[in-house]
């Protein structure tokens, strides 16, 4: 995906975008009967009874200001329940929501084309035949109306609780995973790329990287005839002092700004191409409900779940062709060792006290082991730390006893 075809998916997700869209057409929509009441005779003008409109368009304006107001009175409820009680970091994916979005798109422009009608019928725009076009329109909105409204009662039952809250985490890291094109490393050690006889390409303020363009980067490399090394994946935290990529050999300032433009910077980590940061989040959603306050080991095996399919998807993607990166352009790739460890040892610190959560998390990282040999080593690793911890907090003999005893089952023929 391009810089621009992501600025713009970005866009469409901004909450004023479609409610401006869906505004603007409820305006134009009112005034189309100006333009073509024309062609309506009098008589079938007369015959359908288009003076009707203005009650209806009032009652309409007056009903859609207090569903406006409901509904973003409801989104700022969902949104504030979930930053104080799941995660604040899950917010913005409730923010993204397009049944939200479009709920309150419909009931402002619903409002706009009702108050723009009413206007315009006041001013005498419409005439007695041009009323028939603006009693149709008015129809078509209300039945748009009552098919929004029941998908909204539905939706809004489960919006901002906490599994609809682990699943959006769930799908936002599969549909990163499902847009990277770098390999996995098994390794526990990431080599740091040799900077001798290259070019560094400094970022100018300390910030996330939230998007990459490597089709640029390729073009880029390919105009000036040299190899580029991308040092910072997005999700990565970049300072001035560090570089962000890598030029073979030397080249003019202008190509270094240039590479620099291709690396998108915020205050602030994003979900897309960062699937990592989907499982620091799972973990914040775990660590929260293991915490004393709240005390709720179910959904941390649900987010345990959630996460292993996760790294289930990430496992599978590394045996299957990616988007082909350009021919002068490398990429780091991503350790499974830091996945396995964002993701396992806030579960395992928060969570050792809780024997059923330690024989969940034993049970996620042995399917993982046993879904792919080369994990197998980093999955017993972080099942041996897990199973440590939950040995040094349990306070129940029989409970220390079944944790370790589900750790052997699960890994006894990898100490051999």
């Amino acid at each position: 995906m391009t810089r621009w075809q992501w600025l713009i998916r970005l866009l469409t997700r901004r909450i004023w975008f479609r409610a401006a869209l869906v505004s603007a057409f409820g305006g134009a929509l009112a005034l189309a009967g100006a333009l073509v009441g024309h062609t309506i005779s009098y008589q079938f003008a007369a015959t359908v009874g288009a003076k009707s409109v203005d009650g209806i368009l009032t009652i309409l304006a007056s009903s859609m200001l207090a569903v406006t107001t409901f509904s973003l009175t409801a989104m700022v409820s969902a949104y504030s329940g979930a930053t104080s009680t799941i995660t604040p970091r899950a917010v913005q994916l409730l923010i993204d929501d397009s049944t939200a979005q479009n709920t309150l798109a419909t009931f402002l422009g619903s409002f706009l084309f009702a108050i723009v009608g009413i206007i315009a019928l006041s001013t005498g725009l419409y005439g007695e035949t041009g009323r028939v076009i603006l009693l149709a329109g008015t129809i078509a909105v209300i039945l748009f109306i009552v098919v929004t409204l029941l998908r909204w009662i539905e939706h809004i039952a489960r919006f901002g609780r906490v599994s609809d809250t682990i699943d959006r985490v769930e799908r936002a890291a599969m549909a990163a995973i499902d847009t990277i094109a770098v390999p996995l490393a098994l390794g526990t050690e990431q080599a740091q790329p040799d900077a001798r006889g290259m070019t560094p390409v400094m970022p100018k303020t300390m910030a996330r990287v939230t998007h990459v363009d490597v089709a640029v980067l390729g073009k880029l490399a390919q105009a000036i005839g040299a190899d580029i090394e991308v040092v910072a994946l997005p999700g990565k935290l970049v300072e001035p002092d560090r570089p962000i990529a890598l030029i073979a050999g030397g080249c003019d300032d202008d190509a270094v700004a240039k590479v620099r433009q291709a690396f998108t910077l915020a205050h602030h980590r994003t979900f897309d191409h960062d699937p990592r940061f989907g499982l620091v989040v799972l973990s914040e959603v775990a660590s929260r409900a293991l915490s004393p306050a709240v005390n709720d080991p179910g959904t941390a095996i649900a987010v345990i779940e959630a996460s292993t399919r996760v790294m289930l998807r990430l496992i599978d993607h590394r045996t299957t062709d990616a988007t082909p990166l350009p021919a002068r352009v490398r990429v780091p790739p991503i350790q499974l060792a830091e996945l396995l460890d964002d993701w396992c040892r806030p579960i395992a610190r928060d969570g050792a006290a809780i024997v059923e959560v330690g024989i969940r998390l034993q049970k996620a990282l042995a399917a993982l082991a046993r879904h792919a040999e080369a994990v197998q080593s980093l999955a017993k690793q972080e099942a041996r730390d897990a199973a440590e911890r939950a040995t040094a907090a349990l306070t129940c003999e029989r409970d220390r006893a079944v944790m370790e005893q589900t750790y052997r089952g699960h890994f006894a023929a990898t100490d051999q």
